[in-house]
């Protein structure tokens, strides 16, 4: 992607059709993108034009361009808005935006986590979920505490709690690399599990059902429905595409008792939550995740208090093993820095040389010929984006949504596309990195065919739905 981007990038600017790279450098996310200058003072027929110029700071449109006039006497003309930071932003925001936040989740989570296992209770969520797991995980030992860290993370996703998600799937990560034969290479439970995470079952889309309420959609949580449908559609091809190529045997009583137990629950819930009225359903959902988080910590201090004297058999304190949890959450932070840098600026290279945008337009240049519906080709590139940039196809997201209405069909895919989908390869860096593999084997292969079943699922959910 990198080597592409920055190839073609030299290509356009040799061949004239790009006139600067500091924005690519040095710019910022809608920044206007110079497309050519001239001294001031040079053409008579535009000096009435200049003196205009010099009198607004902010320049004056004309004809789609915004000209201006810079202290050193030469008329600026742009054209468009920049896609993406350039490389320096983008290293800065990651850190500021990005990257600090998520020391603060990682240090409180891993602290509570280290509470869950000095007291054994990972321990006992093995136990717990170890039927099922041990289904899809043969290499992983029985009762490992990487069962109870899946667990914690497969919970939070399904709660649509990204911020406690990552920081226990981070954890499970590393408890699955403890007995990954090869360190450098992705093993199969850490492929199945990151699949798993990648597909995103989600109960309550907060975000999604936020940003319809504020473009106005008659029904904001109406979405809601349609992307759990899809999101357990891709968390279903997830285990059977990762599962035929590992070969494993889905077809035992306890995968499907699972299976069955979790769309019962999925079902009731929504029943229950579809009874409710506009305002209830959206404070019900607005607190069931909330309240659920709010619950797992109680649960987890109030355990560790009460079995206190399996800390004290470790010669330490619950407070002393929450402070031990939290610096291995820190140093976990420090370690998958690198690898989200280096995969935002090489996204961001890859956005503001256009090269994105042609690959976007070919895509759905292609659909078009295929006869496929206009309303379904508009909200594509929020599903192309996505894999790439969670900011990127938000903006692709929100910008359908008031281009076509919050209820189109245009408007609907979009939140549906951007609210059953992971931002892809951002996970496999983030992931594999904080453990330092670098062969990721078939990985990101799957997690791709599993994005593509998600964009032809919601695209049939919401024509039955809606």
């Amino acid at each position: 992607m990198l080597v592409s981007s920055t190839l073609f990038i030299f290509w356009v600017l040799f061949t004239g059709k790009l006139f600067s790279l500091n924005g690519l450098v040095n710019g910022k996310q809608g920044d206007p993108v110079p497309v050519a200058q001239y001294q001031a003072g040079l053409m008579l027929a535009d000096s009435a034009f200049e003196a205009e110029l010099a009198k607004s700071p902010d320049g004056i449109t004309r004809a789609d361009s915004l000209y201006k006039l810079s202290d050193k006497g030469v008329v600026e003309i742009f054209a468009g808005k920049q896609a993406a930071d350039g490389i320096f932003p983008t290293c800065k925001n990651t850190i500021i935006d990005i990257w600090l936040p998520l020391i603060g989740y990682l240090t409180f989570f891993c602290g509570l986590l280290n509470l869950l296992s000095d007291s054994n209770a990972t321990a006992k969520l093995a136990g717990v979920m170890a039927p099922f797991f041990a289904r899809i995980f043969p290499e992983i030992p029985k009762g490992h505490p990487a069962y109870g860290y899946m667990t914690m993370n497969f919970a939070a996703n399904f709660l649509g709690l990204d911020n406690a998600a990552t920081p226990f799937g981070l954890k499970a990560m590393e408890s699955l690399q403890e007995v990954n034969p090869t360190k450098e290479k992705a093993s199969n439970a850490q492929i199945m599990f990151l699949c798993l995470h990648a597909a995103g079952l989600t109960l309550i889309p907060t975000s999604i059902i936020g940003y319809r309420a504020a473009q106005h959609a008659a029904n904001p949580a109406d979405i809601m429905l349609p992307t759990i449908i899809t999101s357990f559609i891709g968390t279903l091809a997830a285990l059977i595409f990762v599962s035929i190529r590992q070969r494993i045997n889905l077809l035992n009583w306890v995968v499907i008792a699972f299976v069955g137990g979790v769309s019962a629950v999925i079902t009731l819930l929504l029943v229950y939550i579809n009874s409710l009225a506009g305002l209830e359903k959206l404070h019900f959902t607005g607190n069931l995740s909330n309240a659920v988080l709010l619950f797992i910590i109680l649960a987890i201090v109030a355990y560790s208090i009460y079995k206190e004297k399996e800390f004290k058999a470790k010669e330490t304190t619950v407070f002393d093993s929450f402070v031990h949890g939290a610096k291995d959450g820190f140093t976990t932070g420090l370690r998958v820095m690198p690898y989200m840098i280096a995969m935002l600026v090489a996204l961001s290279i890859f956005r503001n040389s256009g090269l994105m945008h042609i690959v976007l337009d070919g895509f759905t240049s292609a659909l078009g010929v295929l006869g496929v519906d206009s309303q379904i080709i508009n909200a594509i590139p929020v599903a192309l984006m996505r894999p790439f940039s969670a900011g990127g196809s938000r903006g692709f997201m929100l910008d359908a949504m008031k281009t076509y209405g919050a209820d189109s069909m245009t408007g609907q895919l979009a939140c549906l596309f951007q609210g059953a989908a992971e931002t892809t390869f951002y996970v496999v860096a983030l992931y594999f990195g904080s453990v330092s593999i670098k062969n990721s084997r078939y990985t990101l292969g799957i997690m791709l065919l599993v994005d593509l079943v998600c964009v032809l699922a919601g695209i049939a959910v919401v024509k039955l739905y809606f």
